[in-house]
């Protein structure tokens, strides 16, 4: 297998382990069942071949242990409350906010694209241009410096 295949296979998985988890979290959103027992119903149900399952372990355990210092992280950069967001577009936030803060070995603008094509896939018509403006806010105040120097980078 080629370098390129192999990074884009590795690419796909975490795609997929994202989108599983997004529907993980909306269940735990929705029921409020613990993350064990959701994270079980969908490593039993869900077809991990093509899914990096530890990503997805680490996302929803993440997510769900860390909501509300999540939520505090979003909140500044909202137009309305946490209780007003739609719950798909709310938990899509959660998670790039989770990977910008605790996963810093992923680009800043991957974690944001994540988000956007995870909004286009699964939240409302334009939800995905919403999460983008908090998310892109979000990014560069926890990676300030980093994004300073992809905007250097850019401009050189």
């Amino acid at each position: 297998m080629t370098k390129r295949k192999a990074t884009s296979s590795r690419t796909n998985r975490r795609q997929a382990a994202r989108s599983i988890c997004l529907q993980a979290l909306y269940q735990w959103h929705m029921t409020g069942y613990s993350a064990v027992k959701v994270e079980t119903q969908f490593l039993t149900d869900q077809d991990f071949r093509k899914a990096d399952k530890r990503l997805f372990s680490q996302l929803l355990h993440g997510v769900i242990n860390r909501a509300e210092t999540l939520d505090q992280l979003l909140t500044p950069y909202l137009d309305r409350s946490i209780s007003e967001l739609d719950p798909v577009e709310l938990n899509i936030m959660r998670m790039g906010a989770f990977e910008l803060s605790d996963s810093v070995n992923t680009p800043y603008r991957v974690v944001i694209n994540e988000c956007i094509e995870l909004g286009k896939q699964f939240g409302a018509t334009d939800g995905y241009k919403y999460i983008n403006s908090i998310m892109d806010k979000l990014a560069h105040q926890i990676r300030g410096i980093e994004a300073k120097v992809q905007k250097h980078i850019s401009v050189n």
